[in-house]
């Protein structure tokens, strides 16, 4: 397929999926190589963000989203007359990093970083969609691991985890007190 052909493709089928599109799948579909679609995505946005076009498209992990311009947005919120969308808590913001950094993390480990209980703040994440669950640890008590979502990559406006700012992460003490993060057993989906 020709790399004009292959972007109206991608185009197309991202402004239907109205979510971000795996690029495998759409390589899958359009019969090429995963880096002929990323070739072909990568050259469709900066097409777009060069001609100052309404909309664009978004790398996110190892998929794309069509989105409006950010430069539209107040015309968009005007004419469907849609609320922005609730802003994070200092409470949440400090969970939501915690979680972003430290995946997958549980809740446990959020309120010890925190040092406060953050029940309400992991479930408001949860309901923004932000966080999601991601297995449980094969520890006693079987606690819930929480890992970030493709919707908070495009709230903060990044592409993948590997964007964050660097941090000095905590550390947790004596393994006898905390069991560390990598010495624990991951049981995906239950």
């Amino acid at each position: 397929m020709e790399q004009t052909d292959l972007q109206r493709a991608i185009e197309a089928i991202l402004f239907a999926a109205g979510e971000r599109v795996e690029v495998s799948r759409m390589a899958a579909t359009l019969m090429a190589d995963p880096s002929e679609i990323i070739s072909a995505a990568d050259a469709l946005a900066d097409q777009l963000a060069f001609d100052r076009r309404g909309i664009r498209i978004l790398r996110l992990d190892k998929g794309y989203q069509m989105v409006s311009s950010s430069e539209m947005a107040d015309y968009i919120t005007q004419t469907l007359e849609t609320r922005k969308p609730p802003k994070l808590s200092s409470s949440q913001l400090e969970a939501l990093t915690i979680v972003a950094y430290y995946q997958p993390a549980t809740k446990a480990m959020v309120e010890q970083i925190r040092g406060v209980d953050s029940a309400y703040s992991i479930s408001a994440l949860l309901n923004k969609k932000l966080i999601v669950e991601a297995g449980r640890l094969n520890v006693p008590g079987r606690p819930i691991l929480y890992r970030t979502t493709p919707d908070f990559l495009r709230t903060f406006g990044i592409s993948s985890l590997e964007e964050l700012p660097p941090i000095e992460k905590i550390n947790f003490g004596d393994p006898i007190e905390i069991i560390e993060m990598d010495q624990l057993t991951i049981q995906e989906g239950v």
